[in-house]
This record gives C-alpha cells, structure tokens and sequence, in this order.
C-alpha cells in the first residue's frame, strides 16, 4: 500500500498538469513543489490562475519564509489588518486558527461558520489575492468554499443590473464583533470603504458581482429598506450552489484565490479539535 510520503514524492515528480476541480471553478495543479520552481514552472502556475480563479496544490510542506517567497512572487504582499496575529514571525503572515498556547489564541477566526466574503473589500486597495496552507485540520468540517463572481454577475437578472449600474456599496468589518457572520450597524471607527458593486477584472476584463454578505452594509444613495431587500437578493443568487466549489482539506494544502471574481466561505466544525492554517495575502488595486 502506497504511504502519503511516497504518494506525496510520486506527485512532485510528476510532470505539471492541471485538472478542473469543479464545473464552478477551479483547477488543481499537479507536479509541482513549492520549495523548489523555476521561472518557467512559476510562469505557468501564474498563467493557470487567471482562467480557473482558485489553484489548488497539494501535498506541500512549508515554512513562513517559503510561502511568503512564493506569495510575494504575484506582487506586493498586503499588510495583517487583523490584529490576532501572536504567531508569526514575518509580517505578511496571519494564521488561522482556534489552537490556544499558555490559553491565548494563535490565530485568529478561530471557530465557526463564516459567512461568504472577499478579503479586505472594507479598504480602498483590497487584497486581490489569498493564499492559505493548511497545517492542522479537523475530521470534518471547516472547508472553505468558493463562489464565482463571473458567473454570479452574467446570470443576474437584467432587471438587477439596471439597478446596480454604476453604483457603489459600503463595506465594513468589526474584528470584535461579528467576525465572521454579518451584523447589524457597524460600530463608529471600524475599516469600511466603498467599492463598485460590479468591478471589472484588470487582467481579465470580465465584470464580476464585488459584494458579499458578511462585509457589505449598504447600497450608496439608496433607501436603507431597498438597498438591504436588493442585496439579499443578490447574496441568494451569488451563493447559489451551482456557483461554488467546497474544498476539503488535507494538511499540505495550498490554496490561491483570486478576491477580484470570488467569494469564499468556511463551514462549521468542531470547536475541540485543532485547525491551523497559514495565509499571506497580495495587495491589489483599486476596484474599478
């Protein structure tokens, strides 16, 4: 019977390829070992982003300085907003995690359901992508799951995107309260920015839905009562299943997303057992 290590040794020999990894979205990229890629091998992995928005590779075992080396590769990496942070030796590193060490948490979002999102839509230059690795995992529960802003925003009725032509949406997010499910008002101080809730991608130049339902308060110059009855409409559509890939994790997990086309989303699990993963973020721009 074949071990993990072999298994593992097998796939890094194996020479480079691609298989879909949902009909949503998605792509996992095989023959490959992160501690070690040329320029070539970086190349295709970076041309391979683009057209399936979330790259999975598996089996891989990294430190902070070797996932921030390969994170920083796609471009500047963006600053740890969240303050839970105690782990990291570098700054571009947060972990995510409900381990406790001497009773403080590691990590940060430590346990639960968290509601679909993209990363650091509440600041004027969002992340435009996340990578995480997975180090600890629980037997079930937990995954992360990822929606597909393309395919959201093209399959919306016209009678929608009449409505939210041209216009923006406030996001906010409280670190305290309500980390990962959406709230009721925002408390005065939090991170919050308005960004258009059609964006078009800067590399692809699809438009995708920008707005989710864990960081979007409200439509700009819009009644309150309209704009929380449209954006409920949208969050059900742009969460429908059909849009979303659901990744189960595996220590030696690396996943990248692309924040500019999908949401993503993590499930419940067991609070007693460990989960830990490591994530970098890449500064993006300003949604256009």
């Amino acid at each position: 019977m074949e071990t993990a290590q072999q298994a593992e040794s097998a796939n890094h020999a194996a020479p480079f390829g691609v298989l879909p990894l949902s009909d949503a979205l998605g792509a996992e990229i095989v023959g490959v070992d992160l501690r070690d890629i040329s320029d070539d091998t970086f190349a295709r992995i970076r041309d391979t982003w683009p057209q399936h928005s979330v790259i999975l590779l598996r089996g891989q075992a990294l430190d902070e300085e070797t996932l921030v080396a390969f994170g920083a590769r796609f471009g500047e990496l963006g600053k740890v907003l969240n303050k839970h942070n105690g782990r990291s030796r570098l700054p571009g590193v947060m972990y995510i995690s409900n381990v406790r060490e001497d009773g403080q948490l590691i990590g940060a979002l430590p346990d639960g359901e968290m509601f679909f999102h993209s990363d650091q839509c509440y600041v004027e230059r969002p992340s435009m992508a996340t990578m995480l690795y997975a180090m600890e995992v629980p037997k079930r529960g937990g995954n992360t799951l990822f929606a597909n802003m393309y395919t959201a925003y093209e399959t919306l009725p016209e009678r929608i995107k009449s409505r939210i032509e041209g216009r923006l949406a406030l996001n906010v997010y409280d670190y305290d309260n309500n980390a990962t499910q959406r709230g009721s008002e925002p408390r005065e101080g939090i991170p919050s920015f308005a960004h258009p809730i059609v964006r078009v991608h800067p590399a692809t130049r699809r438009k995708a839905l920008y707005v989710n339902r864990l960081m979007t308060h409200h439509i700009l110059d819009m009644p309150r009562d309209e704009s929380e009855a449209l954006l409920n409409e949208i969050f059900d559509h742009q969460e429908r299943p059909e849009f979303v890939y659901e990744h189960v994790w595996t220590p030696g997990d690396v996943l990248l997303w692309d924040n500019r086309c999908t949401l993503h989303a993590r499930s419940d699990f067991d609070a007693s057992e460990r989960r830990m993963m490591r994530r970098v973020a890449i500064l993006g721009d300003k949604p256009v």
